[in-house]
């Protein structure tokens, strides 16, 4: 397949991002990315390993956009436990000591 980034074409194939990636560990993923086999990588980490190009020369989109026309899973943000968040009294009796209650 032909996409273009960071204005330069490039002819892509699942193989060939495979091959590419195959080997690569992946970064922590703190925002945007793709699944590649069973690993997750950073979308701009896939993109500089597959086009060579400097990460400051391309955008996570233009990356999305080739690897979910390539067939592969993106995901707009990493998976996160949810954080539980707890009311100012609640926090301001656990700091004097007392029992939290309801929490």
């Amino acid at each position: 397949m032909r996409c273009v980034i960071a204005r330069y074409p490039f002819d892509l194939s699942k193989s060939g991002v495979l091959a590419s990636m195959k080997g690569v560990t992946p970064e922590i993923v703190t925002g945007e990315s793709v699944t590649i086999g069973r690993r997750r990588y950073p979308v701009k980490q896939v993109g500089e390993v597959v086009t060579r190009q400097d990460r400051r020369d391309f955008t996570g989109s233009e990356v999305i956009r080739a690897m979910t026309r390539l067939g592969f899973t993106c995901h707009t943000r990493p998976d996160a436990a949810p954080v539980r968040v707890s009311a100012p009294l609640q926090t301001s009796s656990a700091l004097l000591g007392a029992a939290c209650l309801g929490g």
